[in-house]
């Protein structure tokens, strides 16, 4: 089994920062990748940014150059650090990993609202 815990969450004023942190219940390290998507209503799951065992990072063409996924192997945990956010960026963002024969973990999301 792996667990997901998504936290950081809320609404914030466009232009402004927000970080979200997603604790695994195993060793980063064991996963292939780790990584965010979002969803936003009425709108299919898409991908965010995803980092790799190996710390390779991919990022979608929206969110380069403002948001940044990091991870600290100690804590397992991975961070998404989101800059000069736009109302666009208003989702459901879903913490997400690879383990276990290519099976496909999700945590229970935590809610971005960028909103003036």
């Amino acid at each position: 089994q792996l667990q997901l815990v998504e936290s950081g969450g809320g609404l914030v004023q466009p232009g402004g920062s927000l970080r979200l942190s997603c604790a695994a219940s195993r060793s980063i390290f064991t996963l292939t990748y780790i990584g965010w998507y979002r969803q936003a209503p009425g709108k299919e799951r898409d991908l965010v940014a995803t980092i790799t065992y190996g710390g390779r990072t991919d990022y979608a063409d929206s969110v380069k150059d403002r948001f940044t996924i990091s991870r600290d192997t100690a804590q397992n945990t991975v961070y998404l650090q989101m800059n000069s956010l736009k109302p666009e960026d208003t989702a459901k963002y879903y913490c997400t990993a690879e383990w276990g024969n290519g099976r496909h973990w999700w945590g229970q999301g935590t809610q971005v609202t960028v909103s003036s």
